[in-house]
């Protein structure tokens, strides 16, 4: 039985609108895509899926179903240069900016035949997998309410999902080289007395959203059991001055490349 096949979309330092504008069209891709009922064992390929990876080019506040800043505290936040924006997704405020990879899985869970919490569970599985790739063998997930994967009481990785008719949108946000100090505006996720910390932090040393980039791929693969298929974002003929805003690496980029 073959793997999934599931398409990466590389977009580089891309503004985080453009990221959701991209997934957007994917989880559009991903629905499209769905054939008819469910079959009694999971498919051997998973059509429509997609992972879109990025990294922020500019610092922004993003908040969830819940956590919306008031006022007075959206004015301060702006006041630093940063962002705001509300997202489809579950969670509270967190910030998101250069130094970080951002990953927004299009998986279609029906056919996966996986439930929402597993699929969250598969996600932290995956950035534990791919911290001791790195050495940190300490990297673990907690339950509920602390979602993401920790260091001690410091969060490296936030999580926070978007599920409509069983198409995942969203994903986690993983801290490489990121300026931590952003996070000292906010209460990150709402969980009052958590720090968050980095890769850098961790390890003593710079790790960039590159260095990163195909330990995160290898585990992917491993966790989600599918195999990659590196190719621009559905739309992309119809959206290319969109696209031109990601200054990074182009869309289509082989491994280790």
């Amino acid at each position: 039985m073959s793997r999934a096949p599931v398409r990466v979309l590389r977009l580089g330092l891309c503004p985080y609108p453009e990221a959701l504008r991209v997934q957007e069209r994917c989880v559009a891709a991903a629905r499209a895509a769905r054939p008819g009922p469910v079959p009694a064992a999971p498919p051997a390929a998973t059509a429509g899926e997609s992972v879109v990876l990025s990294e922020p080019a500019a610092p922004v506040y993003v908040w969830g179903l819940r956590g919306a800043p008031e006022a007075e505290a959206a004015a301060r936040l702006r006041a630093r240069g940063a962002g705001l924006l509300a997202a489809r997704r579950g969670g509270h405020i967190t910030f998101h900016g250069p130094g970080q990879l951002l990953a927004f899985p299009v998986l279609d869970l029906r056919r996966r035949r996986l439930p929402l919490r597993g699929y969250v569970a598969a996600l932290e599985a995956l950035v534990v997998r791919m911290c001791r790739r790195f050495g940190l063998a300490a990297a673990r997930a907690l339950p509920p309410p602390f979602t993401g994967v920790w260091m001690g009481d410091s969060k490296v990785c936030a999580i926070g999902v978007h599920c409509g008719n069983h198409i995942t949108s969203h994903g986690l946000a993983l801290n490489c080289c990121t300026d931590l100090t952003w996070f000292d505006h906010i209460v990150p996720c709402g969980l009052e007395g958590k720090g968050v910390t980095s890769l850098s932090r961790e390890l003593g040393r710079p790790v960039t959203v590159d260095h990163v980039l195909q330990p995160f791929l290898d585990s992917f693969q491993e966790v989600f059991d599918c195999t990659f298929v590196f190719s621009e974002d559905p739309g992309e003929r119809e959206s290319r001055g969109a696209a031109a805003e990601c200054s990074g690496k182009p869309l289509v980029q082989p491994p280790g490349a």
